[in-house]
């Protein structure tokens, strides 16, 4: 039996870089009382994963980490269980009990949906130019990889995007291991567009979707 639990980053977290966070959940699963499953070797941990890395900086009210449990447990007592070992800063907000064979939550990632604000006087020149952008069919931009950089066409990775006020934004972009955009590029290309620096910007991750069995959009935690 596995345990997928969503939770969030609140802001005064932010700055702790996911490797921190994945030793921080290894030594918080191990006060939960429950019969979590580890690996063997010579140095075993707990068995679990998360559905995407959080980049420095950002929040979230949608990271979801699977947990492996050596026997069956309760939605609920496992709920509780993990949210009493967390901070107020990384709050329980959802759980699901799955068996073995359901797919990891990583694998089933194809989109995220983000709110990013902007900072700095060009702020409302930049998100202007978001219909300029989706009427685009072609946006040239340079990706970098582990591999280098990677001349792309950013447009078909942007599946939505709208503007919540002067200074922000809402977004969803493609989150695969072949297709993905960061919001950062995003908006060094709506700078771009609009002719100004590229300002300092704050991301706060809405959700991480998958695709249902017709094809459609679906919450990661649904599927």
């Amino acid at each position: 039996m596995r345990a997928l639990i969503r939770f969030g980053k609140q802001p005064r977290l932010r700055f702790i870089s996911h490797l921190d966070l994945q030793r921080f959940f290894q030594r918080a699963v191990n006060r939960t009382g429950l019969p979590i499953a580890f690996t063997q070797g010579f140095n075993p941990h707990p068995v679990m994963s998360f559905s995407s890395a959080l980049a420095l900086g950002w929040t979230s009210e949608y990271e979801v980490i699977d947990i492996k449990l050596s026997a069956p447990m309760g939605r609920k007592r496992t709920e509780d269980a993990v949210r009493s070992a967390l901070p107020e800063d990384l709050p329980v907000l959802e759980t699901r009990m799955v068996d073995d064979r359901h797919p990891a939550p990583m694998a089933l990632v194809r989109m995220s949906d983000y709110i990013v604000r902007l900072g700095g006087e060009d702020a409302s020149a930049i998100v202007a130019q978001i219909p300029a952008f989706l009427d685009r069919e072609i946006v040239n931009a340079v990706k970098k990889t582990k591999s280098g950089e990677k001349e792309i066409n950013a447009r078909p990775l942007v599946l939505s995007m709208e503007p919540l006020d002067a200074a922000s934004f809402k977004t969803r972009l493609m989150l695969t291991e072949s297709q993905s955009i960061k919001p950062e590029l995003l908006v060094g290309l709506l700078s771009d567009m609009a002719a100004v620096e590229a300002p300092q910007i704050r991301v706060h991750r809405l959700s991480l979707s998958g695709l249902d069995a017709d094809g459609n959009p679906a919450p990661l935690m649904t599927l």
